[in-house]
């Protein structure tokens, strides 16, 4: 009964004065949550059409943290011989500095930029635009803002992965955080974040209201929800 209704609790990834070497723990142990759970994978999977059709397809990931998602997504495309595009934002100094070294390291060009898509829109309009685990930090009018400013980026598609909020994902989403890292702000923002997440019903309703007509949610599992929107 305490998930009919979302639970939305400050996360500690959210602090503005998280020191950093915390943070980059957690981004750590992020990154290899989202391995797990196949994000980028699931992502590319909803977009390899385009980026055969249309190359260089290019790609915005927003509240990219610590740039797991286009480093994902690159290492697919290049796996298949296909061109990208990448860029990729943060509100998180900390979060964008890392990103870079990840992406550096990597081989993975991709284009960081400053930016809090709460209160402002993506500077340019991108063929994908990608949120990834990240609509679930904000209160319903915020989510439908964030919808909209997101959806007049895109040029063909919006994509949003983020997770489902239920018993079975509250109980993975803990187990896993514990096994895959040690990072103690991602052992408690992770069950905050299931606790605050968006039902399939309740996501598909944030998209009529950010009036994104014939955007479809499904779930995929791990413990996750997909919306997928196409411009007209």
């Amino acid at each position: 009964m305490r998930l009919a209704h979302r639970h939305v609790q400050p996360e500690i990834m959210d602090e503005p004065d998280l020191e950093a070497e915390r943070h980059h723990a957690a981004l750590r142990g992020l990154a290899r949550l989202n391995t797990l759970s196949g994000s980028a994978g699931r992502l590319w999977g909803e977009m390899r059409d385009l980026a055969r059709a249309e190359p260089p397809l290019h790609i915005l990931d927003v509240a990219t943290g610590g740039a797991d998602v286009p480093i994902g997504l690159w290492r697919r495309a290049r796996r298949g011989g296909l061109p990208l595009r990448l860029s990729a934002c943060d509100v998180s100094p900390t979060a964008l500095a890392f990103a870079e070294r990840r992406a550096r390291d990597a081989g993975c060009d991709v284009d960081l930029f400053p930016l809090d898509v709460c209160t402002q829109s993506p500077p340019d309009r991108y063929d994908v635009v990608v949120c990834s685990l990240f609509l679930h930090h904000l209160d319903e009018e915020s989510a439908v803002g964030l919808l909209r400013r997101l959806a007049t980026a895109a040029r063909r598609r919006l994509l949003v992965n983020d997770l489902h909020r239920g018993a079975t994902d509250l109980a993975l989403v803990a187990i896993a955080a514990r096994l895959v890292t040690r990072s103690d702000v991602v052992h408690q923002d992770a069950t905050r974040s299931v606790r605050a997440a968006y039902t399939t019903g309740e996501l598909r309703q944030l998209a009529a209201r950010a009036g994104l007509d014939g955007a479809t949610v499904r779930r995929g599992h791990p413990c996750r929800l997909l919306l997928r929107w196409e411009a007209s």
